[in-house]
């Protein structure tokens, strides 16, 4: 069995699934495998994303691949793209039906062994506080963690998550659009060579 064999059959979280308002089994959705050029970090997959069992198969998805100027082709092409979120399996919605948090057992589990199996990734984008916290370090928040990209790249790049509930934050925010993204298109183009 591979480690990727090893997620899919995690059942961790189970008892934790059940007690959410969704009321969902685990389903952990695993897309990467070693030696990949682009590792993309997340939260946790969606519900969309728990149903298709493809990473981004959402919005978001649409609006990231637009953000790296990818097609859908490159995008979920894993020996390219490794897509690895804090958390594998869609942690569900509380009884307002707001997204719960990735539960941190899932990364102490497996997030070691999957860097460890990915070995040297020319470039990691970090999606969203998570991620960011976890791969840098930082306690900041995530305005300003992607306001000091230039702090990380060009190895690492932070990203606002893609969802279209921050178009808000992205028009507050011109520089993300002027000066970051760009230089997110020419990292990946050149890591894709």
């Amino acid at each position: 069995m591979t480690l990727r064999d090893d997620i899919r059959a995690c059942r961790l979280c189970a008892d934790r699934f059940a007690g959410t308002a969704t009321a969902h089994v685990p389903r952990p959705v695993v897309w990467f495998r070693p030696n990949a050029r682009i590792l993309i970090v997340g939260q946790a997959p969606g519900a969309r994303v728990h149903e298709s069992g493809r990473p981004f198969t959402d919005p978001s998805g649409d609006r990231l691949r637009d953000w790296m100027d990818v097609d859908e082709e490159t995008f979920y092409n894993r020996d390219r793209v490794a897509i690895v979120p804090m958390a594998f399996c869609f942690p569900g919605y509380n009884a307002k039906g707001s997204d719960l948090p990735p539960p941190p057992i899932c990364a102490r589990t497996w997030r070691d062994r999957v860097m460890a199996d990915l070995g040297q990734v020319p470039l990691i984008l970090m999606i969203g506080g998570y991620a960011q916290k976890w791969h840098l370090g930082t306690k900041a928040g995530v305005t300003e963690t992607v306001e000091r990209w230039r702090d990380h790249a060009p190895d690492m790049i932070p990203l606002p998550h893609p969802s279209w509930r921050n178009t808000a934050w992205i028009k507050k925010n011109p520089w993300f659009q002027a000066d970051l993204l760009p230089v997110l298109r020419a990292r990946i183009k050149e890591v894709l060579k």
